[in-house]
């Protein structure tokens, strides 16, 4: 039970948002190659005094001289952090002492100056800026670029990124307005415009800001009904959006979008809400063809007036009768008596003109085959 107790693997702590980055350790500095270079630099000037001085260099005078600062900068950047170097940069020195050299002067001094000069250069790239602490205030923000940091009494608080960033977030089950339970999963597109406010005045800035979002989502879950949450996504992620950016404002933090990435619904919910959803369906298609008719019937209603007062509307309306029924090929057509005789009347075709011209026709054919000689008779 005891070995239990100290063997037991520590639990990660809860995290609110969906896909948690990987947090990396608290660290005062960073062991950069600009750091080196400046120690490498420093080194050779040493050992071009040294020679031309005429100071002979022995191996193990050669060896500390180069060994030691780069050592003690290999120390440094496994502990980076200025108590935890420090302890262990005495107890190698001490070491070193009382076990290696009979003379450490110059193992001791190049040592203590890769200890304190490598980590004082501090490079950024153009995204990144430095949150930096001087005895524990804030001093200033720092980067990008190359910034200097004073040994023991400065230390980087944080490196803030300022590129937008994307996190997802899940609402979990939530009670719609009309009591559907739902999972909503969401994304939230934010960025950091002041790193000292977000670094100095919020702790964990970045779950402060996917709980906030997290909270106004299932706000506007409660308010809505599921075929409203539906319908209107867009407007309610606007909602959400500027509800949380209220808050993370004071943070400098801007919030530039939310968008609803999914929707789940329980299983045994999802039969009656799709009859639901067909039931609505038809009642609008019913709705409309209602519609429709009632503006076709007003429609007739209106060109009956019309050819009621206007007798040319109406021819003109039969006459576009037959003209179609004529495009169209039909070889017989049933048109009424009434249109017939208005047609006849009117001899609009040419068909009395027609029949005159054929029937003058007969009756000079028929009398001159009806002339006989007289000596017939």
């Amino acid at each position: 039970m005891g070995l239990d107790r100290w063997f037991k693997k520590k639990e990660p702590p809860k995290s609110y948002i969906k896909n948690p980055p990987k947090r990396e350790n608290p660290r005062d500095f960073t062991v950069q190659t600009i750091g080196l270079g400046v120690v490498l630099v420093f080194l050779l000037t040493l050992s071009g005094i040294r020679f031309t001085h005429g100071l002979s260099l022995g191996w193990v005078e050669l060896g500390a001289l180069f060994g030691a600062p780069l050592g003690t900068s290999f120390i440094m950047s496994l502990f980076p952090r200025w108590k935890v170097a420090i302890k262990v940069f005495l107890i190698v020195a001490l070491l070193i002492l009382i076990w290696v050299l009979k003379e450490p002067q110059l193992a001791v001094l190049c040592a203590a100056f890769g200890a304190f000069v490598a980590p004082a250069f501090q490079r950024l790239d153009e995204w990144e800026r430095a949150i930096v602490l001087r005895l524990g205030k804030f001093y200033r923000v720092k980067g990008p670029g190359v910034f200097l940091l004073f040994p023991i009494l400065d230390r980087v608080a944080s490196v803030v990124d300022l590129r937008i960033r994307v996190t997802d977030f899940s609402a979990e089950t939530t009670l719609t307005r009309d009591s559907v339970t739902v999972t909503v999963d969401a994304i939230c597109f934010w960025l950091v415009w002041d790193p000292e406010k977000a670094i100095c005045e919020v702790e964990h800035y970045e779950e402060a800001v996917i709980l906030s979002a997290k909270t106004a989502l299932r706000s506007a879950i409660s308010r809505h009904d599921l075929s409203t949450f539906l319908e209107q996504g867009d407007e309610i992620e606007r909602q959400i959006r500027e509800e949380v950016d209220k808050k993370t404002t004071d943070w400098g933090i801007t919030i530039q979008h939310i968008e609803i990435t999914d929707i789940q619904i329980p299983q045994e919910l999802q039969g009656p809400l799709s009859r639901l959803a067909q039931a609505e369906r038809e009642k609008k298609g019913r709705i409309l063809l209602a519609e429709a008719e009632i503006e076709i019937a007003k429609r007739l209603r209106d060109a009956a007036e019309i050819y009621a007062t206007k007798d040319t509307a109406l021819r003109l309306k039969h006459l576009s009768i037959l003209n179609e029924g004529l495009k169209a090929g039909n070889s017989m057509m049933l048109v009424p008596n009434s249109i017939t005789e208005e047609l006849q009347a009117a001899d609009v075709f040419g068909l009395e003109a027609l029949q005159e011209i054929r029937q003058q026709k007969k009756k000079d054919t028929t009398g001159a085959s009806g002339q006989e000689p007289e000596g017939k008779n």
